[in-house]
């Protein structure tokens, strides 16, 4: 499968986002709540400052960092789909008002984001630098946004290096996701996913990537027996 463009990797978010937790919840069994909580804990939201979560989905990740940051700091939560964004706004209505008053949702490209040089404090992106058009251009865009000295964590899928897991890894997108998706009539929405893992950098390559976008620290952390990875960055 070619490499989608942005239009087509919009119309798949905003066509799946009605089951978009529930696969979420069913696909990874429930972790990736888990790690989305080591991600925001890398990166060390304090209590006051402005954040920013890029492809925020249905605001899990936003609203872990808005957690931390209330009641006197900000998360913006930007993701291109308008169909996912409505269900996170419909979702904080049932969070605590300290954390409702820190979130604010804003559709937009993360390719040319609609903020000011060093607007903010720190940055999370779960599950979507993987789907991203070009990927040095995201984080270019990214390390722009950020003050100095602002961290970033980056949760996406990897590939192990391990081939045993690379086959479990294998069988578990070919035999598990695409029929499950076939169950709720979204086998062409979620068949990208397989291609989208195999172009996608592998930590290494990422850490790479980072540094040439200007940040001055990179690390990269494989979690999830080598099927997950966190990148750690710092302007």
């Amino acid at each position: 499968m070619s490499q989608p463009s942005e239009t087509d990797i919009q119309q798949i978010f905003d066509r799946i986002a009605p089951v978009y937790d529930r696969f979420n919840d069913l696909l990874s069994l429930g972790q990736h709540r888990i790690w989305k909580k080591m991600a925001v804990r890398w990166c060390e939201p304090q209590q006051g400052e402005k954040w920013l979560d890029l492809c925020c989905g249905s605001g899990d990740m936003t609203a872990l960092v808005a957690q931390q940051v209330a009641p006197t700091g900000q998360v913006i939560g930007v993701d291109f789909s308008k169909e996912l964004l409505a269900i996170a706004a419909d979702k904080a209505k049932n969070y605590l008002p300290k954390i409702q008053q820190c979130l604010t949702w804003q559709q937009g490209n993360v390719l040319s984001l609609p903020f000011a040089d060093n607007s903010f404090n720190g940055a999370t992106l779960a599950y979507g630098l993987r789907n991203v058009a070009n990927i040095p251009q995201c984080l270019s865009e990214l390390h722009r946004v950020l003050q100095t000295g602002a961290k970033v964590a980056i949760l996406d899928f990897h590939r192990p290096s391990d081939r045993l897991m690379q086959t479990f890894q294998d069988f578990y997108l070919a035999r598990v996701v695409v029929p499950l998706a076939d169950r709720f009539a979204m086998t062409d929405e979620y068949a990208y996913i397989a291609p989208s893992l195999a172009r996608f950098p592998i930590g290494s390559e990422q850490v790479k990537l980072a540094k040439a976008a200007g940040f001055n620290q990179a690390k990269h952390y494989a979690i999830a027996n080598g099927m997950m990875g966190i990148l750690v960055l710092q302007k």
